[in-house]
């Protein structure tokens, strides 16, 4: 949690790009297992993290543009709660530390709605995302819960969109904690890639540092050899010699803010000539993507110019033929490359995409390209000084895809199929890093995990040691 001011701040800043009426901000609540009282994880709601600041459940912040007042609506708990859970402070104590004066039961929350309603005074909510809230503003506001979106404030969710977009010194500060574990997490997960171990080792290992150094993993870990299946959660296979290994892993600091870094690994820490010949064009695609980081430049661009140094690398492999710039035009590269080069991140892994990722990623100058692969670009918009963002291209030989492409000859001007079905079964492979837009550039956040194949295979082999 940061200083009472920066709550203040916010909620005041917030205030004034609304201009009027009722802003309602719940809290998640606990989301029970398998029975009421043994619950999942607690997580709060990202959007009450950043303007009240408490990671308790059964909150809910109402924030009053017109009376200019701030208000906590929860119960404090009871002597059967002080049993099992220990002393607690107050509501009151608990608003105070967050700079909120007004505090009230949880049941008179849906009292100061409805007089705000008959007074015809505009209420502002987000589109909410789990069934628990959606019930709960629903019952709050007389809206059906499958209208819940449609009535949700575009306004709300711009001006907050606008605000968390750009990181503060402290966000920075605690993003750069999670990429400390991160770093940690990867490291220890190319000195485990032995033939003979098996994923959910790793795994689960990893998984264990980011709960031992924070809040625990900042999306459910993506480790596998393989690794053309993009986000394979599946842990059950051994690891065999020759193979590649993809680790997609990301921590989340105590105060809530993630990291996510992707390595591909050598089993047992040597690449082929055929993987490394892969695998440095991704990297080249990585630098490249940094080095062009910057405000101003549309993160679009940066993914079409990631794309061209796929296609052009994969020319002179074979794999590929014509002309580069058609080939990325005509979408050809994402047979290879069928996603975005990355994404928003802060509080949440993909920062603010419960508000509707078209909102976060794109505006009215930059809308999405309706093409295969590069429709999955989840950022597109120029980037501005704060901005935290993702580069994570890749490679990816996916049989059934290739066997689409082929049959149906999609691209086939610009595909050597006969090359590229040498490569099934050989994987995939992605390189993803962290990255602040600075005044002048980017810089990439927490130390790099080692990246050039040297340095991965030298990890790998101590590993051994």
């Amino acid at each position: 949690m940061f200083s009472k001011e920066t709550y203040i701040q916010r909620r005041s800043f917030l205030r004034q790009k609304i201009g009027s009426g009722l802003i309602l901000i719940p809290g998640n609540q606990e989301s029970p297992m398998n029975y009421p009282e043994n619950t999942y994880h607690f997580r709060q709601d990202s959007t009450f993290l950043y303007f009240f600041g408490l990671d308790l459940s059964g909150m809910f912040g109402v924030i009053d543009v017109d009376s200019n007042h701030d208000l906590l609506y929860a119960n404090d708990i009871e002597i059967e709660d002080i049993i099992w859970m220990g002393p607690q402070k107050s509501v009151a104590e608990q608003a105070f530390s967050v700079g909120v004066d007004i505090t009230a039961p949880m049941d008179k929350l849906g009292q100061t709605i409805e007089r705000a309603i008959k007074a015809g005074r505009k209420v502002h909510f987000l589109p909410p995302y789990r069934a628990d809230n959606m019930i709960q503003l629903s019952s709050l506001l007389g809206i059906k819960t499958c209208k819940l979106k449609q009535y949700a404030s575009m306004a709300l969710i711009h001006a907050i969109v606008a605000m968390r977009s750009l990181k503060d010194a402290e966000e920075i500060a605690e993003i750069e904690r999670a990429c400390a574990i991160g770093y940690e997490m990867h490291v220890t997960a190319m000195k485990m890639a032995q033939p003979g171990i098996t994923e959910q080792q790793i795994a689960g290992l990893i998984e264990g540092i980011a709960l031992s150094k924070g809040a625990g993993t900042s999306f459910p870990t993506i480790l596998t050899q393989n690794g053309e299946t993009l986000h394979n959660h599946h842990h059950s296979f051994t690891l065999q010699s020759g193979r590649l290994m993809i680790v997609d892993a990301g921590a989340e600091s105590n105060g809530h803010y993630a990291s996510d870094f992707t390595r591909t690994i050598p089993v047992g820490g040597k690449f082929s000539p055929k993987q490394l010949d892969i695998y440095n064009i991704v990297l080249a695609a990585n630098n490249k993507a940094f080095s062009l980081t910057k405000p101003g430049v549309t993160y679009q661009s940066v993914h079409l110019e990631t794309a061209r140094v796929i296609a052009s690398g994969l020319k002179e492999l074979g794999l590929m033929k014509g002309d580069v710039d058609e080939a990325v035009a005509s979408g050809a590269h994402a047979l290879f490359f069928p996603h975005g080069l990355g994404h928003m991140m802060g509080l949440d892994v993909h920062d603010m995409e419960d508000y509707g990722q078209i909102h976060v990623g794109y505006d009215d100058e930059i809308r999405p390209i309706d093409q295969f692969g590069t429709a999955y670009l989840r950022l597109g918009r120029r980037l501005q000084p704060g901005f935290v963002i993702t580069n994570e291209p890749g490679i990816y030989f996916i049989p059934a895809l290739i066997e689409k492409w082929e049959k149906e000859q999609i691209n086939a001007g610009f595909i050597n199929f006969a090359k590229v079905r040498d490569y099934i079964g050989f994987g995939g492979i992605r390189l993803e890093d962290d990255t602040l837009v600075t005044e002048t550039g980017a810089r990439l956040l927490g130390n790099r995990i080692p990246i050039n194949p040297e340095e991965v295979e030298a990890v790998v082999a101590s590993g051994l040691k």
